[in-house]
């Protein structure tokens, strides 16, 4: 079990067309030492996450444009992203919704309204080996 109080140097992004939900996301991530990149939709995301390479990727379901489910696919899809953790971002927390998740790769699925405790938790819980 990771230390949450010392994710330092984990990088994190958030793709949330929700810019409230960005901004406390990134709040909470950079009060624990993270470095936070932000996105607003799948394509937004897409256009960062080869400039930044990011540790870990929070990616909300409902967006417009590229939903989170096509988003976490095409990341998944490609070689130099595939072993990034995706987590599935959702105000919905049914069964289909986690299953579907899965089929398109996502590693886990945190449910909104989040906590501080529970974004945290689960970057520690896929913080890279040797970050710690």
């Amino acid at each position: 079990m990771t230390d949450i109080a010392n994710l330092r140097g984990i990088k994190v992004m958030v793709i949330d067309d929700s810019n409230t939900i960005r901004r406390s996301a990134e709040i909470f991530l950079v009060q624990a030492g993270c470095q936070v990149v932000l996105a607003e939709d799948g394509f937004d995301a897409l256009a960062k996450i080869a400039d930044h390479h990011p540790d870990i990727i929070f990616c909300d379901i409902m967006m417009p444009r590229l939903d989170g489910y096509q988003t976490c696919s095409l990341i998944k899809k490609n070689a130099r992203f595939k072993a990034t953790p995706v987590i599935m971002l959702s105000s919905k927390d049914g069964l289909f919704d986690r299953a579907r998740g899965r089929m398109v790769g996502s590693d886990q699925y945190l449910t909104k309204p989040f906590t501080k405790d529970s974004l945290l938790q689960t970057v520690a819980s896929f913080a890279p080996q040797g970050v710690q």
